[in-house]
């Protein structure tokens, strides 16, 4: 029982992160329907800007915990401040000036970009894994023991999963909360049904369209920083990954659906870890996409998605 609450647990920490990214994806995609294929790498830059700022700070093993949670708190503000000025200028440079022309082109697009994105940050960077400061990692490692087993393993939480945790519920009830009840997530609702009728009415598409790019760029860089935060290390390459991971979970729970996209990442979350833990870690993605294979057959529009229906 303790094994299987632990790995619950780890479970809903993975599963945060990848919901976290899962809703750029699902957000671009509602409004402007393409698949920003480049978000994941642009989690990957913002855990590395994360990593830098963590560097720059130079905190120690005698820095208090309360510090170390401040200074955790200023990193993400930051790294989020940044990582969206990456998302504006990809939108900018890269995908509005492809908007009307056909499917294809912006799909290429967001490819070569990830392509780019991915090489400049080896180029800059390394290719060699970064670890986060141990000092830092150390402090962060310890926890609540949830459940004591009587062979001496106890299911624990740790006080990063409770970080994660926390920050993905915050600021998922703070995104619900923007896009059903103000004026923003109106304009981003009226995009989404009809970018023609949207601008006609008054709406600033393009400038509607650019806030959901910074605002998608910014989730991913908290997620950076919290795969930093879990792991502990990263490298140029982790943005392909959790990047697929997420888009699996966005179409999992049903592309273009805000809970949806949350609902997948912690469902992908579950079954990579609880497949991992029982069965074995050499399969734990096949098992992942094996599900959204079936939900495609079975529900292809996801498990909180509506049908799509199209206009005549």
């Amino acid at each position: 029982m303790e094994y299987f609450v632990q790995q619950l647990i780890n479970g809903l920490t993975l599963g945060s992160i990848y919901g976290l990214i899962a809703i750029g994806y699902t957000m671009v995609y509602g409004i402007i329907g393409m698949i920003n294929f480049a978000h994941g790498d642009v989690f990957m830059v913002g855990s590395f800007i994360g990593l830098l700022l963590f560097l720059m700070i130079g905190l120690t093993a005698a820095t208090p915990l309360v510090v170390i949670i401040l200074a955790l708190i200023g990193v993400l503000i930051v790294a989020m401040a940044l990582t969206a000025v990456w998302g504006w200028t990809i939108e900018r440079l890269a995908y509005r000036p492809l908007r009307g022309s056909f499917r294809l082109a912006p799909l290429i697009t967001a490819i070569g970009m990830s392509i780019v994105l991915t090489n400049l940050v080896q180029i800059a960077q390394g290719a060699r894994v970064k670890n986060l400061p141990p000092d830092i990692k150390d402090r962060l490692a310890g926890g609540f023991t949830v459940l004591r087993g009587a062979d001496g393993f106890d299911a624990v939480v740790s006080y990063r999963q409770l970080v994660i945790v926390g920050v993905t519920v915050t600021l998922m009830a703070f995104f619900t909360w923007l896009i059903t009840s103000t004026s923003l997530g109106r304009a981003q609702r009226a995009c989404e049904q009809d970018r023609t009728m949207a601008a006609l009415t008054g709406v600033d598409v393009d400038r509607t369209i650019s806030i959901t790019f910074v605002i998608g760029a910014a989730l991913a860089a908290v997620a950076g920083v919290m795969f930093l935060v879990y792991y502990g290390a990263i490298d140029f390459y982790i943005g392909f990954v959790a990047g697929i991971k997420a888009f699996t979970a966005a179409v999992l729970g049903g592309i273009g659906s805000l809970p949806g996209a949350m609902l997948g990442g912690l469902l992908i979350g579950l079954i990579e870890v609880f497949w991992a833990g029982y069965v074995g870690s050499e399969y734990k993605d096949v098992a992942a996409f094996s599900i959204l294979a079936l939900v495609l057959i079975f529900r292809p529009e996801g498990l909180l998605g509506r049908p799509e229906i199209e206009k005549v």
